[in-house]
């Protein structure tokens, strides 16, 4: 039961990417992520520095490796210190189509 619930969730998650907007995504990433994450996705390290937090670029190969499914949740569910992006759980699937945009 649990692996028919995995694969309906990843398929879910599919779905949701291919219908992604990379330009919405950028939108919503000014809005609610760009102030603790730069523009470029590299990270402030003034905030990164706040809260004692090594800030991982979000152009980095580990974070570009990461699934969609597994970015939407750390967008909608937050991660460590990082809280729920409330604001920005409606466009999580843009917001990662967005990021991706970064892949090396």
């Amino acid at each position: 039961m649990r692996s028919i619930v995995i694969v309906l969730s990843l398929a879910a998650a599919a779905t949701l990417m291919q219908a992604a907007d990379a330009a919405a995504g950028k939108s919503a990433y000014d809005k609610s992520c760009k102030s603790c994450h730069a523009p470029d996705g590299a990270g402030n390290p003034a905030i990164a520095k706040m809260f004692k937090v090594d800030m991982r670029d979000l152009k980095s190969a580990d974070v570009q490796a990461m699934s969609d499914a597994e970015l939407m949740k750390i967008v909608t569910d937050g991660k460590g210190k990082m809280k729920p992006v409330a604001s920005a759980a409606s466009s999580a699937a843009d917001i990662v189509a967005y990021i991706r945009t970064w892949k090396k």
